[in-house]
């Protein structure tokens, strides 16, 4: 699997698909499934690498330090196959935050496809790395990611 974790785009204002951090991915032959193509697990690596990635690169070590993330809930919509040797451009934006939440999507698609091979939405909960207590994301958690949380 690619190690490169490097982002382009918006790291901050991510908030759409236009204003999105990104990452890419090439498929490699440990992620292909038995079907001939990206095995459905690996769309979630890349999801969770590239939300991963976008944390540590806006949050900054105080944050790092003192706040976790947990996913509780994926959506995955499988779109297009992904096979060995394609790249895919892998975007993330923030969503709406609520209480500990925070929906984070994620659009996996080769580069200038129409539409995506994979879409995930994902339900983080925020967690104080202390007290390992959800915690609200507040103005210290929105404001490095310039975004509403709305």
């Amino acid at each position: 699997m690619n190690s490169d974790l490097s982002l382009t785009g918006h790291l901050k204002g991510a908030d759409s698909f236009q204003r999105a951090a990104m990452m890419t991915r090439t498929a490699q032959p440990e992620d292909i499934d038995e079907l001939g193509h990206v095995n459905n697990a690996v769309y979630l690596v890349w999801a969770q690498d590239i939300a991963t990635a976008h944390w540590r690169a806006v949050a900054g070590d105080a944050l790092n330090g003192a706040f976790v993330w947990v996913a509780l809930r994926h959506e995955i919509d499988y779109r297009d196959q992904v096979l060995e040797g394609e790249t895919v451009v892998i975007r993330t934006w923030l969503g709406a935050a609520s209480g500990p939440r925070f929906a984070r999507h994620v659009d996996i698609r080769k580069p200038d496809a129409p539409r995506a091979s994979a879409q995930v939405v994902t339900q983080w909960c925020l967690i104080d790395a202390k007290t390992r207590k959800p915690r609200r994301v507040g103005p210290e958690i929105l404001e490095p990611f310039g975004v509403s949380g709305a």
